[in-house]
């Protein structure tokens, strides 16, 4: 009797494995509660409407990269800004163009407008007429391109365990998640006898021309492109993309008929993104679409404002740069349209 009594004071009142249970499912949701906020929080927030105009009284700082493109160029910034608002007056099917699309996808055309007109201001020379983007695009019709690295076809490369969590989502999360990935699994990284750059997923698969990081009226990337594919296909009912024909990827982002649909895609992700995630509409301020339009990553950004309007209710998304010069220059943009709708 008194032997069993000293084993039962011996055995534990939690077995190993349930301890090790307990252990795990309370640093999860301690971690989750750390990391995230609560999954009901955006439902008690009220909806948030951002109005036009800037946050700022003064433009933040514009980047060095940008500085120096216009520079060797012998030109500044207005006359760029100049120069595409003159094109987009001008050139009445490109305008058409701008004008459908964004009805196809239920935003405002000086939206897309706003978007096009931010990255020929400050990352790329615009073009004489939308015919000229077309004959771009019809230059690359003939050159070889394969996305691989080191010879291994990137449709294979994503099939590595590495990726087993990303395959099976929509096109948006799952090449987040691939590039996500090799930034955290591959990037700058070593693997049994492998090793692999310290750059970007981007520039290692999709960019073998290293002709520029991103093509077209709306200066689309590759990898934009790809995550957008589920929009355009359901929205603009464009066929979808296939990795395995990347000469026709690089048609689609650089031939303005279909690389618009593109750029329409991302600014309704981003609205989508602030509405859905952070009770936050951001369809009356030009300068937040394209913001977001201009850093990318619209839904993890969408989650760090929830973050602070937890915190502070009232709290206003605030525009970078390039959002700001757009907000600046809202009535110019806005007035293009205007004319066609009367």
């Amino acid at each position: 009797m008194r032997r069993a009594a000293r084993e039962s004071k011996k055995r534990p009142f939690f077995s190993p494995i349930v301890k090790q249970i307990c252990i795990t499912t309370i640093a999860y949701f301690l971690c989750f509660s750390l990391v995230s906020p609560p999954l009901y929080a955006a439902d008690k927030l009220p909806l948030q409407v951002v109005p036009g105009g800037n946050r700022n009284e003064k433009q933040p700082t514009i980047p060095g990269a940008s500085h120096q493109r216009t520079k060797a160029r012998k030109t500044s910034f207005e006359r760029k800004y100049q120069r595409i608002l003159a094109l987009l007056k001008r050139d009445k099917s490109l305008h058409h163009m701008i004008s459908s699309v964004a009805k196809t996808y239920d935003i405002p055309p000086s939206h897309l407008a706003g978007a096009i007109i931010g990255e020929h201001t400050y990352n790329y020379d615009s073009l004489d007429t939308a015919q000229s983007y077309y004959l771009k695009a019809l230059e690359y019709a003939g050159i070889p391109i394969v996305f691989q690295y080191n010879g291994e076809a990137l449709i294979s490369f994503i099939k590595r365990p590495q990726f087993s969590g990303c395959l099976p989502q929509s096109s948006a999360k799952k090449w987040r998640c691939i590039e996500q990935t090799w930034k955290n699994k591959f990037q700058g990284k070593g693997i049994g006898n492998e090793s692999f750059p310290n750059i970007s997923f981007s520039k290692a698969f999709l960019h073998p021309l290293f002709a520029g990081q991103s093509f077209g009226i709306g200066q689309i990337t590759p990898l934009t492109a790809l995550k957008m594919d589920d929009i355009t296909v359901q929205l603009g009912h464009l066929q979808p993309l296939d990795i395995n024909n990347p000469k026709d990827l690089y048609r689609k982002i650089m031939d303005p008929k279909t690389s618009l649909h593109y750029s329409a895609a991302v600014i309704k992700d981003a609205i989508t993104a602030y509405k859905e995630t952070a009770r936050t509409d951001i369809t009356n301020n030009l300068g937040i679409t394209a913001t977001l339009y201009n850093l990318g990553n619209p839904w993890e950004r969408a989650r760090q404002h929830l973050k602070k309007r937890i915190k502070h209710p009232g709290l206003l998304p605030q525009e970078n740069y390039y959002g700001w010069l757009i907000n600046v220059k809202q009535r110019e943009i806005t007035a293009l349209f205007e004319q066609t709708s009367h």
